[in-house]
């Protein structure tokens, strides 16, 4: 029914009487003023239903995000721990003054439910790509924390499934819808800072380690923990509490094979995706040489240097990114400020700065477009290449060695080492 028709048909409702005997004897009909769109509410025509899958941590503050936006009802949560999923839906219930928010331990159910439109992703990066796949397929759109992918081969499948099912997906690479990072990117992509040479990310550290092994613990109740769909894809383990807290994670371990994928990739899905959006969104680099001097020097087909850096230059904030033309630089962090080689290149205009990494803009962005069917900000292929980039810089600081990449086959040239580790075995039954 169209909005229209649905409008016509809520006023012929409510004009509705009961007559007996010709008299009018109407039974009184008490309808919310929020059912209606009075009061601020949004009336449930233009509202999103959104379900959450594994709201912990980061999680948790993407949550607040959504349920900032009048026009989400927030109606279900799933994660495989039984005390995170009571904690969620308190906050939920308590958000929207009932307790009406349904709980799972399994993703699968919750993508069943056919007045849910969204999904918030929020796992650990293990489970992120084959989460996000799953939703696709059951008909659903998603904004997806990152990193969103473990390797190479999750990273195409992710964004070939997305084009073929024509989902809305939003990494959570927010820093897009930021203004200081936008026109940062605008310069470098439009020629303002004339040929661009280099393009500089700071992953916060470059290291390729293992995942690991640590000794079996006794295994929780799968209603308290599920510890076998906490693993889903990743290869078995023995239950340990380090593992569950994110002792791997926050080690920077995980690289093929584990729960997350590798040291460059967690602050890389950040800074390298601003790197490609400031080179216009073209294919990942074709060259990726071993680190030298703290730096790793990346080349795209175009000639530019992505250069990955573990030092940052002016202080900026976190996630520092700086763009060299050959007739200007621009350098933008997360304190919400720019520093240019020339006051000129602001061309009058005023940029808002807004620090510490806001996510609201970026829920919004998402939002608007499950409403518009437009692609968003952080949409599947622009994720894809960006995280294409930080695996390939990943293989090349395993390997210790260059490594070059063909985007025509997404193969490593002559390289049977480094095409072994584009993808991983996946248990079952999460094979993609």
């Amino acid at each position: 029914m169209s909005n229209k028709a649905a409008q016509v048909s809520r006023r012929r409702f409510l004009k509705t009487t009961i007559s007996a005997a010709g008299a009018a004897v109407a039974a009184p009909t008490i309808i919310p003023s929020s059912a209606l769109g009075r009061d601020g509410a949004v009336p449930p025509s233009e509202r999103i239903v959104v379900g959450g899958i594994g709201i912990g941590r980061r999680g948790g503050y993407d949550l607040g995000c959504f349920l900032e936006q009048k026009d989400v009802q927030f109606v279900a949560v799933c994660d495989i721990k039984k005390k995170r999923r009571g904690e969620v839906k308190n906050i939920i219930d308590k958000h929207n003054g009932n307790e009406k928010c349904d709980t799972y331990r399994d993703f699968r159910e919750l993508l069943d439910r056919r007045d849910i439109d969204s999904v918030l992703i929020a796992t650990g990066p293990n489970w992120h790509a084959t989460a996000a796949m799953t939703t696709a397929k059951a008909g659903k759109d998603m904004y997806c924390e990152k990193p969103v992918t473990k390797n190479i081969s999750q990273s195409l499948i992710l964004a070939d499934t997305m084009r073929r099912t024509a989902r809305v997906f939003q990494a959570g690479t927010q820093r897009r819808n930021l203004p200081h990072f936008a026109f940062a990117c605008e310069l470098a992509r439009t020629g303002k800072l004339g040929k661009l040479t280099k393009v500089f990310a700071h992953p916060m550290g470059m290291q390729a380690l293992m995942s690991g092994w640590l000794p079996a613990e006794p295994e929780p109740d799968p209603d308290v923990v599920d510890w076998n769909m906490y693993l889903g894809p990743a290869s078995w383990r023995p239950f340990n509490q380090k593992l569950l807290d994110g002792f791997n994670f926050e080690k920077g371990g995980g690289f093929v094979g584990a729960f997350n994928g590798g040291g460059v990739l967690e602050w890389g899905s950040h800074c390298v995706d601003l790197c490609q959006w400031a080179v216009g969104d073209c294919p990942p680099p074709v060259e990726y040489n071993a680190p030298k001097d703290g730096h790793l020097v990346a080349r795209y087909e175009s000639g530019t240097e992505l250069i990955f850096r573990e030092k940052g230059w002016i202080p900026l904030g976190s996630c520092p990114v700086r763009f060299e033309g050959e007739t200007g630089w621009v350098e933008a962090g997360d304190s919400g400020k720019i520093v240019l080689s020339s006051p000129e290149l602001l061309a009058g205009r005023t940029v808002e700065e807004i620090g510490g990494y806001p996510a609201t803009f970026h829920v919004r962005d998402f939002l608007d477009c499950v409403k518009t069917r437009r692609q968003p900000k952080g949409n599947a292929d622009a994720a894809c290449n960006a995280h294409i980039a930080c695996h390939a810089a990943n293989i090349a600081l395993h390997l210790g060695r260059q490594v070059k990449y063909d985007n025509a086959t997404n193969t490593f040239i002559n390289d049977e080492q480094a095409n072994r580790m584009r993808s991983e075995a996946l248990r079952e039954p999460w094979r993609l």
